[in-house]
């Protein structure tokens, strides 16, 4: 396992894997790894030739400064992790090597249709940094295919678009969210939660499969209500509702009975974290 921190180290070696012929995966994250990312690496290795982990905690997406500084840091562990499950590289570089100049006056990546509705109406420029973190490491990685978990549905949707209007020629493969056994799926700000927190925290997946159940079986018909329930059913057991309805699942466009694929969104505010959280559904009539 190679760990490269600088990116003219890490154009060399996809140099070399270019001129072996190797097929390229790569897993973006932020570390702090968990069995998401893990079952994401393992999904990759089935793939591809050569497995590329970034880890690097991307301060463009943070629209909160303190947030990003207190974001989890277990480099040490997360190498550990990686040489177990034997992937091939760790990209690890240091903020200056990504962005030299620093990140207000940078060259951005905004995907216009997506990036600003929804969580990115409650997190403005948080998409943008995504779209450009993760277009600077297709440019330096190339890879033939990129992973990405759907727990973050409204960002991987947006990533597929910038993909597809900017002409990488990767493909993405997305894995459906990992979880706890209680329905509470895994993330990185799980450990923010206390021990209370994390006796709450599972509410939220059962209410959205309850009110997914519901929807189908009224086949769309008071919707407004149930969702209303949905939330106030949420917020007596202390949950902040930031974000929490229906969509459809390929535009996220509002709810429509005429669209049979639909998905629900929510985010919400445990405490000081925030945790995100959705379901996919088919309307069967």
């Amino acid at each position: 396992m190679y760990i490269i921190n600088k990116t003219n180290d890490l154009f060399k070696k996809i140099q070399l894997f270019k001129k072996k012929q190797k097929i390229i995966g790569l897993v973006p994250t932020m570390g702090n790894l968990h069995e998401g990312h893990i079952k994401l690496i393992l999904l990759a290795k089935k793939y591809v030739d050569i497995v590329i982990v970034s880890i690097f905690i991307n301060p463009m997406q943070f629209e909160n400064i303190s947030d990003f500084k207190k974001y989890p840091q277990t480099f040490l562990n997360d190498c550990s992790i990686l040489k177990n499950i034997k992937i091939d590289v760790i990209f690890a570089p240091k903020i200056s090597e990504i962005y030299p100049n620093g990140t207000k006056m940078h060259t951005y990546i905004e995907e216009p249709k997506l990036s600003n509705i929804i969580e990115g109406k409650s997190r403005p420029g948080h998409f943008i940094g995504v779209t450009t973190i993760i277009s600077k490491l297709f440019n330096l990685i190339q890879p033939n295919f990129a992973f990405f978990g759907e727990k973050d549905y409204q960002q991987l949707l947006i990533i597929k678009t910038f993909v597809q209007e900017l002409n990488y020629q990767i493909k993405i493969i997305s894995l459906p969210t990992i979880r706890l056994k209680n329905g509470l799926a895994f993330s990185s700000r799980n450990r923010y939660l206390n021990e209370v927190e994390l006796q709450k925290a599972p509410f939220l997946y059962k209410v959205i499969k309850k009110t997914a159940d519901i929807i189908i079986k009224n086949n769309g018909d008071k919707l407004d209500k149930t969702i209303d329930l949905a939330k106030k059913y949420l917020i007596k057991k202390g949950f902040i509702i930031d974000i929490f309805n229906v969509y459809n699942s390929k535009k996220l466009s509002f709810f429509s009975k005429e669209n049979k694929k639909n998905i629900i969104l929510a985010s919400v505010w445990l405490g000081n974290t925030r945790l995100v959280d959705n379901k996919k559904f088919i309307l069967l009539n």
